[in-house]
């Protein structure tokens, strides 16, 4: 058994006892594309976080009987071609819920009060130096009483929500099926129905062909120019060129994304140097108890396959 990047799940906080009781464990902290084949001949379990397995790799692989993903989202395998070589594909769901449900308001605080740039601004002096007895340089901005956007209403969409409603929000979602309705104290819109009517837009969807490229410039446009768009779910979901331009031309109020398409970002990447955009490095999942359930579910999906039951199986 092989983990190909092991350092990002588990950086030294943690450990690995439980799959080395498992089957022999062989440990990389990193492992470049042209890496794989070589490190993972002749062994029947792999596990990778970002590590993509394509289907010239699979094919290069012989012995290969399963795939452990350490994440939720499982695009960085070739499902089909794995399932074609009799391949099972598990992913570890629901072990980030409370963390990035956590992050989308740490995203959110930083955009409505600036927490981060006015502790900087005491630091430097600037209140020290203020004729008053505070001071601002952004507006600040109350969420009780606005309207909180749900794209996916999923688990880490209704745990979001269920936060929104704590702050005194009035909270709305959209579901795959499009249907309106209400669940709870929330209102189910159509899509468009939320881009237009949400002071706040927070992304929860999966990355599917029909999801790629969702926030584009046509549905940018139907936000309010007020509004404040979220996303920690998946990078291409936006389209990132339309909203550094919609950033750009105060379309929107602000953005703040823990999710790039590309990661890390080139130099030049358009949202580097967009106004009002807040970008972290996809650490909403990050939580050291996160990262620990994370481990533990995937150990029980290589311990489900080794038993002949197979758990989680995405393929």
């Amino acid at each position: 058994m092989i983990i190909l990047d092991a350092f990002t799940a588990n950086p030294g906080d943690l450990d690995w006892s439980g799959l080395a009781q498992l089957a022999p464990l062989e440990l990389h902290d990193r492992t470049r594309p042209e890496e794989i084949v070589a490190r993972a001949a002749g062994a029947t379990v792999v596990l990778t976080n970002k590590t993509p397995l394509t289907a010239a790799t699979l094919a290069a692989l012989p012995a290969l009987r399963f795939i452990g993903v350490l994440a939720t989202g499982h695009n960085i395998v070739d499902g089909a071609a794995a399932r074609a070589r009799g391949i099972a594909v598990s992913n570890v769901p629901a072990y980030g819920t409370a963390s990035v449900a956590q992050a989308v308001f740490a995203l959110l605080l930083e955009l409505t009060h600036r927490t981060g740039h006015h502790a900087s601004a005491v630091r430097e002096g600037r209140w020290s130096a203020c004729a008053d007895f505070s001071f601002w340089d952004f507006p600040l901005l109350e969420l009780a009483g606005r309207t909180f956007g749900v794209v996916g209403y999923g688990q880490i969409g209704r745990a979001v929500a269920r936060i929104a409603a704590a702050f005194g929000m009035k909270v709305i979602a959209t579901r795959s099926d499009d249907r309106a309705g209400r669940e709870g104290d929330v209102e189910l819109v159509p899509l468009e129905t939320l881009f237009r009517e949400a002071e706040v837009i927070s992304l929860h969807c999966p990355l599917t062909p029909q999801t790629q490229g969702l926030v584009n410039a046509e549905r940018l446009g139907w936000m309010k120019p007020t509004a404040l768009l979220i996303n920690t779910g998946r990078g291409p979901l936006i389209v990132e060129a339309d909203l550094a331009a919609a950033l750009h031309a105060g379309r929107i109020a602000g953005a703040a994304l823990d999710v790039l398409a590309i990661e890390p970002p080139p130099p030049g990447h358009p949202l580097l140097t967009a106004p009002h955009c807040l970008i972290t490095p996809h650490l909403a999942w990050a939580t050291r108890e996160a990262r620990g359930r994370l481990i533990a579910i995937a150990t029980e999906n290589v311990r489900a396959f080794l038993g002949g039951r197979p758990q989680n199986v995405v393929n």
